[in-house]
């Protein structure tokens, strides 16, 4: 039993999410994620319940513990009562806190993650605002949103939900400042905002700089897709 382990088994989410795995396999057959990833919940809890560091911090260093969307099905159909999606939240705060997160591709989403979701709710409440989702990244959207992108603040006039009043209804509403107070309040009881820091340090330790931060950040901003972003050899 190493370090890490001891650190893994201390997180409530993991007490909870680990009983006594029989390696059966069913959370990987109902696993949406592992149908069409490199992911399978059963090797994680294998992993896990092997108590080796060095395993474990090649998990956490991989792209597989970002892939579990957090549907909780494992969860609902183990017989033992596991549930790999809960045993995931701790492993993921152990990568952030750790920096193992910026080893992976889908570890490195997650500045993204801190800087849109993260930052949103601290400023405004919400962790997505209609102001994200720019129809260059979501062309999928359509026509429809694309105008409603362009027009919004007008539109929601029409509806009767206008945007940025204080109170006023619809999801684009001002929050008061006491309560966005107490919401970040409960962030820095948590260790939520200890987390968004790590990810931002965990990025400049692999990137070498602030200023490549922002570099990646920026390609992202432009083209949606971290990959296009080459990350140089000796990093």
């Amino acid at each position: 039993m190493g370090k890490l382990f001891n650190e893994l088994k201390q997180d409530l989410l993991y007490q909870h999410g680990m009983n006594a795995c029989l390696n059966c396999g069913v959370c990987t057959a109902v696993c949406p994620a592992a149908e069409f990833s490199e992911y399978s919940p059963r090797e994680v809890m294998n992993i896990c319940q092997s108590e080796d560091d060095e395993q474990i911090e090649e998990l956490l260093k991989s792209d597989k513990i970002w892939f579990c969307g957090q549907c909780f099905s494992c969860k609902t159909r183990c017989p033992r009562g596991n549930s790999t999606a809960s045993v995931i939240l701790a492993l993921r705060r152990l990568s952030v806190l750790h920096g193992y997160f910026a080893e992976s591709e889908k570890g490195r989403q997650q500045l993204f993650a801190k800087r849109v979701f993260g930052e949103n709710v601290l400023k405004r409440g919400y962790t997505l605002l209609a102001e994200n989702i720019s129809p260059a990244h979501f062309s999928e959207l359509g026509e429809n949103w694309e105008y409603y992108y362009e027009h919004r603040e007008e539109m929601r006039e029409w509806w009767d939900v206008p945007m940025n009043l204080e109170n006023s209804p619809g999801s684009h509403r001002v929050i008061p400042e006491k309560d966005m107070e107490e919401l970040r309040a409960i962030y820095k009881a948590t260790g939520a905002i200890e987390l968004m820091d790590a990810v931002e340090k965990g990025m400049e330790k692999k990137l070498g700089s602030k200023k490549e931060v922002e570099k990646y950040w920026q390609n992202w901003v432009e083209t949606a897709d971290s990959r296009n972003y080459e990350i140089k050899e000796n990093k």
